[in-house]
């Protein structure tokens, strides 16, 4: 059966077709409410019409977010859950509750509260339709091994260990330099130059008497002690027992192997002692000197291991370890200076090389870990919000740790096997707090 209803008013005038009553109580889902056909925030809880004659919209049970809060069209009883009733609760989720049975202003009723369905004032409990609207995932927390990368940038320096100066303790004359200049790569051993030293030919003559005059143990070992003193090169000495000659000249030679970074003599030159005739650097290991965040400082420690990068060479990595973390911070960088040691066999790293450092600040042990997602920073405190199965959640105040890998340890307050909410956890927090707040207002803590 069809009904026509005509409409004659001020400007208004049309005919509508609209179906019978008796279609709305048809077989199918129940009729919850009636909605303003456009759309406005105007409800009845039976037909009606609008001002022009239009009728309202009967909304079914499973149409809309309120259909899935209502659990059954009659109220439930406390003989039908074998669970007293604590209280009832608006069934559209507005903060109201009574202690008796009782209907909306759209005549639905209110949906009861049964003992042990909430723990806590702040729990929630959602249906399996709002979860899935809201859009809520959960995951459980697991033990990981976190891995948190600190970056700092730096210059390449150089090895102050690996570092040589070739001087002499007498006054002596260059005869001949060698074809060694700054920049060289020289060896252990090689030579680099000729020079004539009065006071060491003196003592060679001493001890070549003491030689030949085959003096004591004792007077062997003071001869040879003053060469010795004037930093006469072993092979001078050795030279000397073997011959027991006296050369004009003697050879100095590199003391290890590396590159000449000065050069400061040239033939001829007279030179006196703690003169610096060369300056001889290792590069086969060199630093790196970073710049840690004061923020980052905590987590930086002896022995990480550190992967460097150069703009010289893309994306080549290079491995070292932090050697050092210095005792000063630089009060205007708010820094604080990081030494890391690497090798550099093939010379590739350069001192005064820019790097960027990734240092792996992990400790390698699993944690007890969730996504970063999960945690709800309030600034004084971090919460979770704790899946407790069937539909009920709660938050949870936790102390947090390291991050790293999107993920972020939990030292206490979650354990591991726990499912927490990893999205749309603001909305439930939200709810729960509103929950908490309208419970201590009306006295509900364990009484409606």
């Amino acid at each position: 059966m069809m009904m026509i209803l005509a409409a004659c008013a001020a400007g208004i005038g049309g005919v509508w077709i609209i179906p019978a009553r008796a279609a709305d109580n048809a077989a199918g889902p129940a009729v919850l409410y009636y909605q303003d056909p456009d759309g406005r925030p105007a409800y009845s809880a039976a037909p009606k019409n609008t001002d022009d004659g239009r009728p309202y919209r009967a909304v079914h049970q499973g149409e809309d977010g309120s259909a899935e809060l209502v659990k059954s069209s009659a109220p439930q009883t406390a003989s039908e859950t074998n669970k007293k009733i604590k209280f009832y609760r608006n069934p559209m989720g507005l903060p109201d509750i009574s202690k008796t049975p009782k209907k909306d202003s759209m005549g639905m009723d209110y949906i009861p509260v049964y003992e042990g369905e909430q723990d806590d004032a702040t729990s929630v409990t959602l249906t399996p339709g709002k979860i899935q609207r809201l859009g809520v995932a959960t995951q459980k927390a697991a033990l990981r091994v976190l891995s948190v990368p600190v970056r700092a940038p730096g210059t390449i320096q150089l090895d102050e260990r690996r570092i040589s100066v070739v001087s002499v303790r007498s006054e002596g004359f260059v005869d001949k330099v060698e074809d060694v200049t700054t920049g060289t790569e020289v060896k252990a051993g090689e030579k680099l130059l000729q020079i004539y030293s009065p006071a060491i030919t003196s003592a060679a003559i001493d001890y070549v008497a003491v030689l030949n005059g085959k003096m004591s143990e004792a007077a062997l070992a003071g001869g040879r002690q003053r060469l010795l003193n004037l930093d006469a090169p072993p092979e001078l000495i050795a030279q000397i027992d073997k011959t027991r000659s006296i050369p004009i000249t003697f050879t100095w030679t590199a003391p290890r192997d590396g590159i000449v970074l000065e050069r400061n003599v040239v033939d001829g030159q007279r030179v006196m002692p703690g003169d610096v005739l060369f300056r001889i650097a290792d590069h086969s290991v060199v630093w790196a000197m970073v710049d840690v965040a004061e923020r980052d400082l905590a987590m930086v420690a002896q022995g990480q291991k550190v992967t460097l990068k150069t703009s010289a060479y893309g994306a080549r990595e290079f491995p070292g370890t932090v050697a050092l973390v210095y005792p000063r911070l630089d009060p205007a960088t708010r820094s604080v200076r990081v030494r890391i040691e690497l090798k550099n066999e093939d010379l590739a790293l350069r001192p005064d090389m820019y790097v960027e450092a990734l240092i792996d600040t992990g400790t390698g042990k699993p944690v007890v870990a969730v996504p970063e997602s999960a945690v709800i920073n309030s600034g004084s405190r971090q919460i979770v919000i704790v899946d407790r199965g069937d539909g009920r959640f709660s938050p949870r105040v936790v102390k947090i740790g390291r991050h790293g890998l999107g993920y972020v340890e939990i030292k206490d307050g979650v354990a591991d096997g726990e499912s927490v909410v990893t999205s749309a956890n603001f909305l439930i927090d939200a709810e729960s707090n509103l929950q908490s707040a309208l419970q201590s207002m009306t006295g509900a803590g364990t009484q409606p």
